[in-house]
């Protein structure tokens, strides 16, 4: 076994509270590996090995039998008979990715020196409602870029910024030179549409510029046993107002389904925030912070661990819903418009 990756797609997290709250799931998991059953290096073994790792760590079990009825019990029976001693290791694969599958998790994968077994149904069937003809409209061929960030003022004096993924570092001295650059903007959109997600640490950072006293942002808990409800209690989480630059005015986040993990936490924490609209289509969600584990055969399954909460106590597994729901619209599309863009400078005017 190997101990999990205190990691957010394959990053680690610095937040203090976050922390302290994993070294708690860390010291469960070593504690449980004192007397975990061991598995021979077969298909069955490494069958019956990965469904006992997501039955006692997986962190989402009770609440997606309550919103979609996953049963793992049932799904146990369903793929322990298509496990064969003669099968070929990418036969096994495909079967233990499929079981995974069940569980519509994006941070969760198998990991084989020859795929990588995923679940993106989170974002695959849905309208991306983006298109980068439509930003390159929006941002012009001068646009300015600081740390991971690229933004300009628009024409009528609302700011926009385009931030595509929470791993680009974003670094304090960006954000003053950003926010100062727009503080005679009428407001400001944050354009995270297409955002996979990264660092915790930059979704702190980025929100920490629109509060102006301690906020609470959501909760989170950890496991503390191996039953499928066996948690901590809900842990608060804030956000501090950054000491630099800070901005007080209007604010839109611009979000569709492939908005996910930190990026999917970013907008919950900007949902709490004042004078903050979020706009666009629902999140992807992913609201699991992910560890990792092995199997007897060296393959390396990646699990939802840590579960998150918004503000209302409410899980973001399964995405966060816009304060307006915008779609891009074929009329707009063809006027080379972007209708979320439009609805929210529209709404950033008033």
């Amino acid at each position: 076994m190997t101990l999990p990756l205190l990691s957010h797609r394959l990053s680690p997290i610095t937040s203090k509270l976050t922390n302290i709250l994993l070294l708690g799931a860390l010291i469960f998991t070593l504690t449980a590996c004192v007397d975990e059953d061991e598995f021979d290096n077969t298909p069955q073994g490494n069958f019956e090995a990965l469904w006992k790792i997501i039955d006692e760590r997986y962190c989402f079990l009770d609440y997606k039998q309550k919103e979609i009825g996953l049963d793992w019990n049932t799904v146990y029976n369903k793929y322990k008979v298509r496990v064969n001693k003669d099968m070929r290791s990418t036969q096994l694969f495909e079967v233990l990715s499929e079981m995974l599958g069940e569980l519509r998790d994006g941070h969760v994968n198998l990991v084989a020196s020859h795929d990588l077994g995923r679940n993106w149904s989170w974002y695959e069937n849905y309208p991306t409602n983006l298109s980068d003809t439509l930003l390159r409209r929006y941002l012009g061929t001068d646009y300015k870029i600081a740390s991971g960030l690229k933004y300009r003022i628009l024409d009528d004096n609302i700011g926009y910024i385009r931030y595509e993924s929470f791993s680009d570092a974003v670094g304090e001295g960006a954000l003053d030179d950003i926010l100062l650059h727009m503080i005679l903007c009428q407001g400001i959109i944050i354009d995270i549409r297409g955002n996979g997600g990264g660092e915790l640490t930059n979704t702190n950072m980025l929100a920490s510029r629109f509060c102006n006293e301690k906020t609470l942002v959501g909760y989170i808990k950890h496991k503390t046993g191996k039953g499928h409800n066996d948690f901590s209690e809900l842990k608060p989480r804030y956000v501090e107002p950054s000491s630099g630059v800070r901005w007080h005015k209007g604010v839109c986040v611009l979000t569709n389904r492939q908005v996910y993990s930190a990026a999917n936490e970013f907008t919950m924490y900007m949902r709490a925030m004042p004078n903050v609209k979020i706009v666009g289509d629902h999140t992807g969600g992913g609201a699991g912070m992910p560890f990792s584990s092995s199997l007897p055969n060296g393959w390396i399954v990646r699990f939802s661990a840590v579960p998150a909460y918004d503000v209302n106590k409410q899980s973001g597994e399964f995405g966060v819903d816009p304060d307006y729901k915008v779609s891009i619209s074929d009329a707009d599309f063809a006027k080379g418009e972007d209708t979320i863009i439009e609805f929210a400078r529209k709404l950033l005017a008033q």
